[in-house]
């Protein structure tokens, strides 16, 4: 890594040194050029490594669009597709010595991978006295250990290719990302995270989270239930009548709302792989349910973040442009100090963000309409909507970077809106948003499961 960073950096010092006779126009499409080569040059020594290295890089993928060229951030995505299994023997070996031969001598474990990422693969298994189905998720030998050296190292390279430019806004997203990492490959803390969600919702018949058999669960390997389910994006899904489509995309969207509300803790990875959809019937329950598979990215978020985002959330709600502004600025990515016409737009645009919560019809475009009146989450094209918006106001010369927390709340957000689009559901989301803020009811029946604000 360190000679790849040398040779991006003496390539990038020579472009920069003979582009100084070319006109503006020349020197911006030189520079974006070469952006793009440095940035195609990173990934493909990222490529070559597995590990924390490539978490990180996917990791700069997903939230690195505030400090990052956007032609960084293309590229970075494709280390997404590089998830290629360990070979058997070396993960054979890791479960030998974690579980230690008594232990192993009960299991079954089937050789091949059901799902490889960057930092371990999972594979299933079946416990030989009773016939249990459970998964492993096995962690890369090493890879706890090489965290910090290795985020250091990609951050280096970044440094002396000159893919970003270092501030204090950029190191703190950096110590973020750090501690984000930590908690992936800590799989102890990984694991209670699970118990206690699986606890939360042990009541809840629209939710399955697996079960963790500590027996077989270390340091580096976690057991867990073997939960079945179809791809949310799976043609068994998308054949679904739409009624049962929206009320799954009703389940995701109140189990955000809990998290942000009701436990201050937050799955932040998006990644779909990290949910399933088991049919009605087809495992002894009556109705659809969402499983929730990984738990290693869950934030926990402190009342002095939380409370002027849900200000935000309600004055955004209330159409209460000078509360939301007020918001912002207590979160530090609003300043005072803007012109009102910058502090206002900045606030339409983050009251925008809740359209499909707002009363019906309020300010929808045709296109997000049902002949019901209902919103039409994939068809309003809301995310998209909102970036262009942005991009064209005059925000984008004064907004930098926002705090580390609302990168990765944020980022959680639009899985949300994408998880429901993905299912095609049409839903207003306005009565669910107004038990979480104001404690009513739904239908004129009991408070749901987070009506207790």
């Amino acid at each position: 890594m360190t000679r790849a960073g040398l040779f991006a950096g003496t390539r990038m010092a020579s472009h920069m040194a003979t582009s100084w006779l070319s006109s503006a126009d020349q020197r911006e499409q030189r520079h974006k050029a070469m952006l793009s080569k440095q940035a195609q040059f990173l990934v493909d020594e990222l490529g070559q490594l597995k590990g924390s290295v490539v978490k990180i890089g996917q990791m700069m993928a997903l939230y690195g669009e505030h400090f990052l060229p956007e032609e960084v951030t293309e590229a970075l995505h494709i280390l997404e597709d590089q998830t290629s299994a360990l070979e058997w023997k070396a993960v054979q070996k890791v479960i030998r010595e974690e579980l230690g031969a008594d232990r192993l001598a009960e299991l079954e474990v089937d050789p091949e991978p059901i799902g490889a990422a960057s930092l371990g693969q999972v594979h299933r298994a079946r416990r030989r006295f009773d016939g249990l189905e459970l998964v492993l998720k096995i962690q890369y030998p090493g890879v706890d250990r090489a965290v910090d050296s290795d985020l250091d190292a990609v951050a280096q390279l970044l440094r002396v290719a000159r893919l970003v430019s270092f501030g204090p806004e950029f190191n703190d997203w950096l110590e973020e990302v750090r501690e984000m990492m930590h908690r992936e490959v800590n799989y102890a803390l990984e694991a209670d995270t699970t118990e206690r969600f699986r606890e939360r919702l042990a009541d809840d018949p629209r939710f399955v989270v697996p079960r963790v058999l500590m027996q077989y669960t270390t340091p580096h390997i976690i057991a867990q239930t073997y939960e079945h389910g179809h791809p949310v994006s799976s043609e068994a899904v998308a054949a679904l009548p739409l009624e049962r489509r929206s009320e799954l995309g009703k389940a995701a969207l109140e189990l955000f709302f809990r998290e942000l509300f009701d436990w201050g803790e937050i799955q932040t990875d998006p990644n779909f792989g990290n949910y399933r959809i088991r049919l009605a019937g087809e495992g002894g329950n009556e109705r659809d349910q969402v499983v929730l598979l990984d738990f290693g990215a869950v934030q926990q978020y402190s009342d002095d973040f939380l409370d002027p985002v849900i200000q935000m959330i309600r004055a955004s709600y209330e159409q209460d442009l000078p509360a939301v502004i007020d918001g912002g600025v207590r979160l530090h990515f609003m300043k005072r100090e803007w012109p009102d016409e910058v502090l206002d737009k900045f606030g339409q645009v983050c009251m925008s963000v809740l359209e499909p919560l707002a009363p019906a019809s309020q300010g929808w475009p045709e296109c997000a309409v049902n002949d019901q009146g209902q919103y039409r989450w994939k068809q309003s094209d809301l995310p998209s909507r909102v970036a262009r918006e942005a991009a064209r106001s005059a925000i984008s010369r004064y907004f930098r970077v926002p705090p580390k927390e609302f990168v990765f709340l944020n980022r959680k957000l639009i899985g949300v809106y994408t998880f429901i689009a993905v299912l095609c559901a049409e839903f207003n989301g306005e009565p669910l948003l107004r038990e979480f803020l104001y404690g009513e009811t739904r239908d004129g029946g009991e408070p749901g499961l987070g009506g207790s604000l």
